[in-house]
């Protein structure tokens, strides 16, 4: 564990040294045991150049990316319903993602293809399949950034137990061995929800967060009308926040859809789902039909802060989020 990631930082030093933004690298699938160690001559470890400073990135350096990921509706459901209003003006107004697509069904592999890249032959409802990979909040950690995930009706930090609300298969962190298994780093980065408006009033937000709604208000076991004004409350929070509001990017998304369509070469499908970047970075009223998947989520805020690419994520089909950037 810890060769990989010095091996990761060593990367990230040397590509200091010759450019002003670090370079990114691929770790591919096969790759992915955090005990192993990875070869950064092999084929399979590649890096990009990283753009001139006098070239514009294809991705905005947001200072903080705020990931809102509700239950089981295609797009369809969803875009143009008048139970959403609040979801569907902020279509209107931001950028919204018209070919998104899930990475398969159910609900469990696409929360941890979202932050693991890969679904790790996840392909069912599991409490006890555990992962021993690298996530995003380790290559967070060590780009010197921080992290923390929200969950709703959570009722301790790093709580490893189901309750009538609170889902752990909702809860994709709790599933790498890296987190789960440091306590200390488990009970300061997963935690209930009620902290981010502690977090919020005190100016200790994170650089990148992932709130999960309660199995109600993530629209799984109640009515649309209902997320929608749970995310209206919470979404005008965060806009709120003078830092979001200079250059932060929230993701409103959905784990999967109710249909198997698919794209970008995935021998499975999860359905496309509706998602909307929110960000004063983003162009106003744009509709981006390029197919993407939850690993194109990935890529891009992985593109945005330099960050190593993780395993799917650097898949040549997938699409890098570029488009909707001001």
């Amino acid at each position: 564990m810890v060769k990989i990631f010095q091996l990761i930082m060593l990367a990230a030093l040397l590509s200091a040294c010759t450019a002003s933004q670090p370079s990114l690298a691929t770790i591919t699938p096969t790759e992915m045991k955090s005990t192993e160690v990875m070869d950064l001559s092999s084929e399979e470890f590649t890096t990009t150049p990283a753009p001139s400073p006098t070239v514009k990135p294809p991705v905005p350096h947001f200072s903080h990316v705020a990931v809102i990921v509700f239950e089981n509706k295609e797009f369809s459901t969803v875009i143009g319903s008048r139970k959403m209003p609040n979801f569907n003006r902020l279509a209107e107004k931001y950028s919204l993602l018209t070919q998104h697509y899930a990475i398969r069904h159910p609900s469990l592999p696409n929360y941890i293809a979202m932050i693991g890249g890969d679904t790790f032959g996840i392909d069912h409802t599991c409490v006890d399949c555990f992962i021993d990979a690298p996530s995003l909040p380790d290559l967070i950690e060590f780009a010197g950034l921080t992290w923390k995930t929200y969950q709703e009706h959570m009722p301790a930090p790093c709580h490893k137990q189901d309750t009538l609300r609170y889902f752990q298969k909702h809860n994709p962190f709790i599933y790498f061995d890296n987190i789960r298994l440091d306590q200390e780093r488990c009970d300061r980065s997963v935690v209930p929800l009620e902290e981010l408006d502690a977090d919020l009033a005190n100016n200790a937000l994170p650089n990148f967060i992932f709130i999960t709604p309660d199995i109600c208000n993530d629209a799984h076991d109640c009515g649309l009308e209902v997320a929608d004004a749970w995310l209206h409350d919470w979404v005008n929070k965060l806009q709120a926040n003078p830092e979001f509001a200079e250059d932060g990017l929230i993701i409103l998304t959905w784990d999967e859809g109710q249909g198997d369509h698919t794209c970008c070469e995935l021998t499975t499908g999860g359905g496309r789902i509706a998602t909307i970047l929110i960000s004063p970075l983003a162009k106003n009223g744009f509709k981006d039909d390029t197919p993407y998947t939850h690993y194109s989520l990935l890529r891009t805020i992985s593109e945005a802060w330099g960050l190593p690419l993780l395993a799917h994520a650097g898949d040549e089909e997938t699409n890098l989020i570029t488009a909707p950037w001001k």
